[in-house]
């Protein structure tokens, strides 16, 4: 691509990304935080979900812990030793505060001695209740903070909220992730036997549990530093603990059930034990006891999901959303084939610089995002009508340079090498921008539960995550700049090379088609009719800018001006729309295999016991797509759904939906696809993977082939 082909693709990239920010910059939380009370070992303050309350509405406040590396505060169950932290609420007459809302804590071992404790940073959530001039709300608290000494603390608390409609404060995050550690009520049995046997029909053939632990309610139930071994049986697992001086074998056993899968992803159950066993049917190998601590992690857990934030990226190389722009990547990798190896190693670290540097914006913005209190999910960008017209014009310009109509001059004599020498290394930096950009849509195996990790955790782990992930998305074509002589085995430039190219165009018209249904399904007819303007605008401009290159003359620029006023004008009109919720039906509507997903239809169906099957997608999710057309469309799974009764419910995430990302991240995941099974009779519900055939949605409903 000659210089002349260059500014387009670069300001549209810039209009892009200009658009993208204004987007994502148009809401800001207030922040509501007291002032803190401040220690060498932990600075605690008071936090507001909201930025105003309504009279005798529910609001959460918290205490907020941000603690000194090596210090520790206790849970409510403190272990074997410690004391957890008091609130002393100094409310206006009228007003109520609930129990603290305790998230999961994690086991610190100190030699003999088990905790039960809360590292690095946490927040305790408690529902009040204000009265219309109850806004002041004042705390006295204390904590004992620990490390190989504890200190006992305290401080006062002061937070003055506004009476108004609420919406999420600065400080909601910091409550999303107490909730994600927050135990739901178990949807299995369980049963604590004579002996300290805790049995849990969980169905841990189908889970893929990697380990257990148990905490207990109420100090001395069961020994807490005791081993507690775990063992599956046929339909469940059980845990084995020992009990502790004020066990009772005849008395409900209450307390905190984590469970942790093969992906090292953690959930927190509210279990309440009935004296007995549970039917589990008989135990299947042998006890393990897996000691490994969730408090003591010494950094593997990061390394973890840094590799698998890498290899989830690389795999992303392979998913249909960067199809489109492989069409740009081939002809780089074509032109490599007669560069030289310094030109070739510049290109790839080009094109790797630009995979990073978009995921780190995409990085800043989800931070951002959090730090102003508003839900994001990976992909939520496409949620945007605007943005989605904004891509699909940027396809569909792409494909206008790719046909030659935005190339200038164009030459028979010496093609090859003026195709090799086109691009350079800003092409190659904005085709790594782009690759990112359209991969979003799309999610590999092993994504989600690392950016579902990246986003609950710090900024540097997020930002860390989210680099691993962009590395491995560019390490095909970064492999080049390790290893440049691989790029003389590929075929030397040449004519077949504008052949190539041409033909490359077309799967960008075809990406900004899937554009403009997106764009209809999430804001109508009008939302075409404006993406198509733009398009005419596109293709009026560059035309007449290719024979203003050609014939250069006042006629042609001033049609080439015009053709960009027009497209600022529609561009204008892009940017105020709005998603319609009866603009048309979303594909959950649709499908008449399915019913619309709502938390009281899941209720209903799991309180009757009936098996049901959740489908959480979008339809911009390429992934999702082609799950449901090769998987959850094939007749073979229509038919075991309708032998075994299962309710098929689709929650459609097209447009934002609270609901929905609140179901997500109940499942530990920033975006869609989410397939959750809930077996018959309350079983626990069973997670599938993101990339769904056939075979594997009936070997993980554990219903027999036809």
């Amino acid at each position: 691509m000659n210089k002349h082909a260059q500014p387009p693709l670069g300001l549209l990239l810039a209009v892009l990304f200009t658009l993208l920010c204004a987007l994502l910059g148009t809401t800001r939380a207030q922040a509501l935080e007291s002032a803190p009370v401040t220690s060498p070992h932990a600075t605690v303050s008071l936090v507001s979900e909201s930025d105003r309350f309504e009279a005798d509405k529910p609001i959460r406040l918290g205490l907020r812990f941000v603690l000194a590396k090596g210090w520790h505060v206790y849970w409510r169950n403190p272990g074997d030793a410690g004391q957890p932290p008091q609130i002393d609420w100094k409310l206006a007459a009228g007003a109520q505060a609930g129990e603290i809302e305790w998230p999961a804590p994690v086991r610190y071992r100190q030699g003999p001695v088990m905790n039960y404790v809360f590292e690095r940073e946490v927040t305790l959530p408690v529902a009040l209740t204000l009265p219309t001039d109850g806004g002041i709300v004042e705390a006295d608290a204390d904590w004992l903070v620990c490390a190989d000494v504890c200190i006992p603390e305290k401080g006062h608390f002061r937070l003055t909220l506004q009476p108004g409609t609420p919406a999420a404060s600065a400080q909601a995050p910091l409550f999303v992730a107490a909730d994600a550690r927050h135990p739901v009520p178990a949807p299995f049995a369980t049963g604590i036997a004579a002996d300290g046997a805790l049995s849990v029909a969980a169905k841990a053939g189908d889970v893929p549990l990697r380990a257990a632990w148990f905490f207990p309610e109420k100090w001395g139930a069961v020994e807490h530093a005791a081993p507690q071994p775990f063992q599956r049986a046929e339909a469940g697992f059980i845990l084995r603990l020992k009990p502790g001086q004020v066990f009772d074998p005849k008395a409900h056993l209450k307390g905190v059930l984590l469970t942790k899968d093969e992906d090292g992803l953690e959930r927190a159950y509210q279990v309440d034990a009935a004296p007995g066993a549970v039917d589990i049917g008989r135990p299947i190998g042998v006890a393990t006891v897996d000691s490994e601590s969730p408090a003591q992690d010494d950094g593997t857990s990061l390394l973890r999901w840094i590799a698998l934030a890498f290899l989830g990226g690389l795999i992303l190389n392979a998913m249909p959303c960067v199809f489109p722009v492989l069409a740009i990547k081939a002809l780089q990798v074509a032109r490599a084939g007669g560069a030289a190896r310094r030109e070739v190693r510049q290109d790839a670290l080009a094109y790797t610089a630009g995979v990073l540097g978009a995921f780190l914006v995409l990085a800043l913005v989800f931070l951002g995002l959090r730090g102003a209190g508003i839900a994001a999910g990976w992909g939520f960008q496409f949620q945007s009508p605007a943005f989605v017209i904004g891509m699909a014009w940027l396809m569909f310009a792409i494909g206008l340079s790719l046909s030659g109509v935005l190339e200038f001059g164009s030459r028979t004599a010496g093609l090859g090498q003026s195709l090799a020498a086109r691009g350079g290394l800003a092409g190659s930096f904005f085709t790594g921008l782009l690759a990112v950009i359209v991969a979003t849509p799309c999610t590999a195996p092993f994504m989600g539960a690392a950016i579902a990790a990246a986003l609950s955790g710090s900024a540097a782990q997020a930002l860390t995550i989210f680099l691993a992930m962009g590395l491995g998305l560019a390490a095909p074509y970064a492999s080049l700049a390790l290893f440049p002589g691989i790029a003389r085995r590929l075929p030397r430039p040449g004519r077949w090379m504008l052949v190539f190219r041409q033909a490359m165009a077309f799967p960008m018209y075809g990406a900004a088609i899937w554009l403009l249904w997106v764009a209809s399904t999430q804001a109508g007819d009008s939302a075409v009719l404006l993406a198509a303007l733009g398009m005419l605008a596109l293709a009026l401009a560059a035309w007449a800018w290719h024979w203003h290159a050609r014939h250069p003359g006042a006629a042609w620029k001033g049609v080439a001006g015009m053709a960009v006023i027009g497209l600022v004008l529609v561009s204008l009109r892009v940017a105020g729309l709005q998603p319609e919720t009866a603009a048309r039906p979303l594909q959950a509507q649709q499908d008449t295999a399915a019913e619309p997903w709502s938390d009281a239809r899941l209720d209903a169906l799991r309180a009757e016991g009936k098996p049901v099957f959740v489908n959480m997608t979008a339809a911009w999710c390429v992934t999702c797509l082609v799950n449901e057309k090769v998987a959850l469309g094939a007749p073979a799974v229509a038919e075991a759904f309708s032998r075994a009764g299962v309710t098929y419910l689709k929650g459609d995430w097209t447009r934002a939906d609270p609901a929905i990302t609140r179901f997500l991240r109940n499942y530990r995941r920033e975006g869609v696809p989410l397939y959750v099974f809930f077996p018959a009779g309350n079983a626990a519900p069973v997670v599938l993977p993101q990339i769904l055939t056939e075979k594997v949605v009936l070997d993980h409903l554990s219903l027999p082939s036809p």
